[in-house]
């Protein structure tokens, strides 16, 4: 399944995909397949992609259109 907000959201803020996969210790490669849903997003990796772009896993799972964080 592939994220549309996972790659907007990236675009949007101007980084590059090696940028952070740099951050989640992974190849540039191995994001590009996250993007793409070639390779399932595990839990561990939701929450850092979260904290990094500071928005919900609802938005980044494309569950939700709104990136703010429910309290």
């Amino acid at each position: 399944m592939q994220f549309k907000n996972l790659r907007a959201i990236r675009e949007d803020k101007d980084i590059k995909q090696k940028d952070v996969a740099k951050y989640l210790n992974v190849s540039q490669n191995t994001y590009s397949q996250y993007e793409t849903g070639v390779i399932s997003l595990t839990a561990e990796i939701l929450i850092k992609l979260a904290d990094y772009y500071n928005v919900s896993i609802d938005y980044l799972l494309d569950r939700t259109d709104n990136p703010n964080i429910q309290k």
